[in-house]
């Protein structure tokens, strides 16, 4: 019993942890839209803060480029980067304040319109958004605080919801890292990190949101997760560069997960969301919107004693909005770990995108997109990933046809 209650309190405490320290393979495609504390923390280790003051000072730097092969007018060529600095202090080492946990993170991103050269309405690539597209902002600063032996835990502050909702990305871990897997995929294609269905509504990598989130995990093995938020993000406002908002648009949103710790873990989730206020977009107009979502990722093969193992992940999304991209999303993926022989921190894997566009915002009825990645660690903080995207009819481009994108990302962790 020792064994299972430490892989769930690890599972579902809202307190992320880099994976990087999870493990030195598998890391996401973007750890900035997926990690609560970023990097390894190696950057206050040289700063010489000792362990034990409670302050934890890391971050990440990612910067890539995108040539565009065919599919357009012409050849195209797109870089970007971001860097993110984060803080965290462990209240209780620092002050004696049980259960409290303090966070903020800086932002610095510069970059180009990847997604929008390509035509592509999903995203093939994450690490790029809506304008400006240079910006520094306050990514992140909350507070955390654990009650009743971590069962219920409530953050409040600026965070990215998408840390805590359909996050399929997320790693499954375990005490015993021959049967974990880590980040459950590193394709780096938006709709890994947000379902299609609430782009546009959901706060995010790189526009956080003013919100709280609750917790409840009454037995180890499931967890409920409460969030109310700013919800100014599908009025346009560009949320990350500005402060909270009290005018009637709020995001709210609850998921329910279960995991299991079975010699092939994995976990399965149940979510649903509401955007209120009144919303506009191409002549459309409505009060209020909703959906609902479900995302599930297990290990399939695992071979203990080399850490070997091939994970898979499914999603679905639906909402019923007339302004918002997209009103329904499928995608599904797969992912080897240490399968490479002489190189057991390397990770590769594919994954397949479609989601039903809105008619009254882009020309064409739906977007296939297609992802294959290959993750080299360089070292336990440096990873270097080519990917391969493929997008047969671009939802946002009518005449464009058969794109085919690579990406080259570098991704240092600290």
């Amino acid at each position: 019993m020792a064994f299972r209650s430490k892989i769930w309190l690890c599972l579902f405490t809202v307190a992320s942890i880099s994976y990087a320290e999870e493990s030195s393979y598998g890391i996401s495609g973007n750890p900035g839209a997926v990690n609560i504390l970023i990097g390894t923390g190696e950057l206050g280790k040289r700063l010489k803060i000792p362990e034990s003051s409670g302050i934890r000072l890391g971050g990440l730097w990612m910067g890539d480029g995108n040539p565009i092969l065919s599919g357009t007018d012409g050849k195209r060529f797109t870089g970007n980067s971001v860097l993110i600095l984060d803080l965290s202090i462990n209240l209780e080492k620092a002050l004696g304040w049980k259960g409290g946990l303090f966070g903020t993170e800086f932002l610095q991103f510069n970059g180009q319109l990847t997604n929008v050269d390509a035509g592509v309405a999903q995203g093939f690539n994450s690490i790029t958004g809506a304008p400006p597209l240079n910006r520094s902002e306050l990514y992140q600063i909350w507070l955390l605080q654990k009650f009743f032996d971590d069962k219920l835990s409530i953050r409040i502050g600026k965070t990215a919801p998408i840390y805590h909702f359909n996050n399929v990305s997320k790693p499954v871990p375990t005490v015993n890292p021959a049967i974990s897997i880590p980040s459950v995929s590193g394709l780096i294609y938006t709709p890994i990190f947000v379902n299609t269905t609430m782009l546009g509504a959901i706060g995010g990598y790189y526009n956080s949101v003013y919100g709280i989130v609750a917790t409840i995990a009454p037995i180890k093995e499931a967890y409920v997760n409460l969030g109310f938020f700013d919800g100014n993000l599908a009025r346009g406002v560009q949320t990350g560069l500005k402060g909270p908002h009290f005018n009637g648009y709020y995001f709210s949103i609850a998921e329910a997960g279960y995991g299991w710790a079975s010699s092939k873990p994995g976990i399965a989730a149940i979510g649903g969301w509401y955007q209120s206020g009144r919303l506009k977009n191409k002549g459309q107009v409505q009060e209020g919107t909703g959906g609902l979502y479900f995302f599930g990722s297990q290990a399939l093969w695992i071979k203990k004693s080399e850490r070997k193992n091939i994970s898979g992940f499914v999603q679905f999304g639906w909402n019923n909005s007339r302004t918002l991209p997209m009103n329904l999303f499928a995608g599904a993926g797969l992912s080897g770990f240490a399968l490479i022989p002489k190189r057991p921190n390397d990770s590769f894997g594919i994954g397949i995108a479609w989601s039903r566009l809105n008619r009254h915002i882009f020309p064409r009825y739906s977007e296939w997109m297609f992802q294959g990645y290959y993750q080299m660690c360089i070292n336990n903080s440096i990873y270097f990933e080519p990917v391969l995207s493929y997008i047969p009819k671009p939802g946002a481009n009518p005449n464009q046809s058969n794109v085919c994108a690579i990406t080259a990302r570098l991704t240092v962790l600290f």
